[in-house]
Order: structure tokens, then C-alpha cells, then sequence
């Protein structure tokens, strides 16, 4: 039996201009879809491209990570002090690394002195075409400031964590922030192979 196609691929689907019932920090989307199967409404959410990364030093074994308010998460389970890794949008005309590197100076102080991209995918391509872009970086944690400064309206602290530390809690089931979770599952698959791949960035 042959291997079956695991790619995603273009469906033979055709959308109507987009309505917009509701604007606000994001631009919210009503089309009409025409799929062989029939026809459909969908509601979108338009969040656009995000950089997401995992800032490590290896010399010291530790992950950089951030405490951030996020009002969905308090919406959805009281926990809205979430605990995360450097993210962010990608701003007009930026490239994903440069927004990569942007976020990790503003949100943890640093600039990450190799940056690897990763992979790239949709967190809930249900709702919105949020597409986020997975970086692993190298940093040093010890010039990580007590105090940060972050965008304006965000409230974030920052935590050098042992990386063993991240990865038992993350079997724990205690955080629930999703580019955390991916970039922590990665890098349990990963970590034997992290330092050459950041070697080579260099």
C-alpha cells in the first residue's frame, strides 16, 4: 500500500469578497465559501503572521520564558497570567527574522546572537489565518535584565528557567500558552542536535 499524501495542499474552494461584521485590534471576516460538497458561511478572524522563538543559553542550560496577561486564557479558565515564550506580529514590510529579533529585544532584553528558523504553522486554523513562524535562538540569559521594556499595554515579567525544570513542568499539565507547549515539545525531540544547529548559524 502506498505512503498516503500528509501535505497540505490548495482545496478547490472559492471565496466571496469578504464581508465585515465587527472591527476592532483585529480585522474580523464573513465569506461565503463554494466547496464541490456545497456552500458555506465562515467567520475569520484576520491575525496575520506572528514569529514565535525559544530563547536559549546552553552554556548555562537555561530557557528564557515570560509571565504575560493574556484576557482569553482568564476568559477561558480564570489563569490569565500565562506563562510563554518570546512572541510576537510580524509589523508591515518586516522579515520573520528581524521581527524574531525585534520581539526578543523587547520582551526579554536581549538580542539573540544566532537565530535558527524552524517551522511554521496555524494554531487554530478554525478561527483565524494566525500563522506562526518557530525560531530557536542562542542568547545569554545573564544579561537578561530584571526589568524589561515591553510594547505599551503589555505586562510581561521575565524568568531564566533550568531547561530540565521547563520540560518536567511541561509534563505536568500546569501551562497551557500553545507556542510554549510546541517549542518545548520540539526541543525535547530536539536537544541533542540544538547546539549544532545554532553553532551554524553563528
Amino acid at each position: 500500500m502506498a505512503a498516503p499524501d500528509l501535505a497540505d495542499r490548495a482545496a478547490p474552494a472559492e471565496l466571496s469578497a469578504p464581508e465585515r461584521p465587527a472591527r476592532g485590534f483585529f480585522d474580523y471576516q464573513r465569506f461565503q465559501v463554494t466547496l464541490p460538497a456545497g456552500a458555506q458561511t465562515r467567520d475569520v478572524v484576520r491575525a496575520g503572521k506572528v514569529v514565535a522563538l525559544l530563547p536559549l543559553d546552553l552554556e548555562r542550560g537555561e530557557i528564557v520564558m515570560i509571565r504575560q496577561f493574556r484576557p482569553a486564557a482568564h476568559l477561558a479558565n480564570g489563569k490569565g497570567e500565562l506563562v510563554e515564550i518570546v512572541a510576537g506580529r510580524v509589523e508591515p514590510g518586516e522579515r520573520l527574522a528581524e521581527a524574531a529579533r525585534r520581539e526578543c529585544q523587547e520582551e526579554i532584553g536581549v538580542t539573540p546572537s544566532a537565530l535558527v528558523e524552524l517551522f511554521s504553522y496555524l494554531p487554530t486554523p478554525g478561527l483565524t489565518d494566525e500563522e506562526v513562524t518557530f525560531f530557536v535562538a542562542a542568547v545569554d540569559a545573564s544579561r537578561v535584565p530584571e526589568r524589561t521594556r515591553p510594547a505599551p499595554g503589555e505586562y510581561i515579567s521575565v524568568m531564566c528557567v533550568p531547561i530540565d525544570t521547563a520540560l518536567a513542568v511541561l509534563g505536568e499539565g500546569k501551562m497551557h500558552n500553545g507556542p510554549l507547549i510546541v517549542g518545548l515539545l520540539w526541543l525535547a525531540l530536539n536537544r541533542g542536535r540544538v547546539a549544532e544547529l545554532l553553532g551554524a548559524a553563528r
